[in-house]
């Protein structure tokens, strides 16, 4: 008979080694713990295609409690990672008078016209019926995704997880204990299951009986660019509606900020998108982009509400979500994996996170009510 594992974590993104991390963390051992990821390497699609960028303002009222937990660890972790994991870097929201006051949250800074070009000189030649000022975030961070997601597959392994990798999960059906599922070729069986699959969670979770929750991947393409005179090194990254840039190098990372709605797929750059983006930035800022060194694009899955997911299944026993992160996976990476770890150990969301935010999190809310309580792991 295989042996019985606490816990099969279908998905190798920052979702689930952020929760692989986080559970051997916090029961002091990984023994028990199987993170099964499709791809041969982890971080393959959304997660390795980062813009590296935490936005406490950015977001619904639950992304933006979770991103606060998640940037106060990321800026202060225990133990003391060999490099830094996140810093200070500041958002400017740019946009028309009426586009400023409709994405006015608690914490940014109003800046007039003038003071936008202070900050950021190459918009002062911005038309002022697109830019009549800026919203400034000086809480934003900047995180190095490669040493964050190497941080917790290390962690996790260290104390004993396993992790396989070109391991898709192919088949499941319950059993007396749980479930038992093929990955990769290999028969696992193990209590609870954890759906992590990003643009496939709803795909994956359907082998296990359950009901889609509507999660949409959505395309977003990022490119590096050259510039005709580097940003300086405190440049605040400058967000607009229908496109982002900051700093990277002498050059700038820029994105048309587009939302269009995809297959699950490993998602390629359109490159006539990234061209029209170089022509607006150029007609709108001095940046004087002169030529695309690289682009790539992700998939954002998000939840018919635009709110995460994380919770028990309504209608399957043993089956957590933890899915629908959309753009903020990162950002909320911590948080997530802490109320996905507190479920699974303690059944419920713990007080460090509101009732509110908890309940919006729930999946039962597409469905019937609320999830099957989740018997905690031994």
């Amino acid at each position: 008979m295989d042996p019985v594992h606490d816990v099969l974590i279908i998905g190798g993104g920052i979702a689930g080694l952020s929760l692989a991390s986080e559970l051997a963390d916090r029961r002091g051992s990984g023994a028990g713990i199987v993170l099964a990821e499709t791809e041969p390497a982890l971080a393959h699609h959304t997660s390795g295609r980062s813009a590296e960028q935490l936005i406490p303002s950015y977001g619904p009222e639950p992304v933006r409690e979770l991103t606060a937990v998640t940037v106060a660890g990321l800026l202060d972790p225990r133990p003391v990672p060999p490099r830094p994991l996140a810093w200070p870097s500041r958002m400017v929201l740019v946009g028309t008078g009426a586009e400023l006051r409709a994405e006015a949250v608690p914490g940014l800074q109003g800046l007039s016209r003038a003071a936008l070009a202070e900050l950021c000189p190459e918009l002062a030649c911005s038309p002022p019926e697109a830019v009549a000022g800026g919203l400034l975030d000086a809480t934003s961070v900047r995180t190095d995704a490669a040493a964050l997601v190497a941080r917790h597959r290390d962690r996790a392994t260290a104390a004993g997880a396993r992790i396989l990798t070109g391991a898709p999960v192919t088949a499941a059906e319950p059993d007396g204990e749980g479930w038992r599922a093929t990955a990769g070729g290999q028969r696992i069986r193990a209590r609870h299951v954890v759906v992590a699959a990003g643009a496939w969670a709803d795909e994956v979770a359907g082998r296990f009986g359950a009901a889609p929750l509507g999660l949409r991947p959505l395309r977003r393409t990022a490119a590096l660019v050259r510039l005709a005179r580097p940003l300086a090194p405190e440049h605040p990254m400058v967000v607009a509606a229908g496109w982002y840039y900051r700093r990277a190098g002498d050059g700038a990372l820029v994105s048309p900020s587009e939302a269009v709605p995809s297959e699950p797929c490993d998602a390629q750059p359109v490159l006539e998108d990234v061209e029209d983006l170089v022509a607006r930035l150029n007609a709108v800022t001095s940046l004087g982009a002169t030529g695309i060194e690289r682009a790539w694009t992700g998939l954002r899955t998000e939840a018919p509400d635009g709110v995460p997911v994380c919770g028990p299944d309504p209608d399957v026993p043993g089956l957590l979500w933890l899915a629908g992160q959309s753009g903020y996976g990162f950002q909320t990476s911590t948080a997530m994996a802490r109320a996905a770890a507190d479920l699974l150990l303690d059944g419920t969301v713990g007080p460090w996170c509101s009732r509110d935010t908890a309940e919006a999190l729930d999946p039962g809310r597409f469905r019937r009510g609320p999830g099957h309580p989740v018997p905690p792991l031994p």
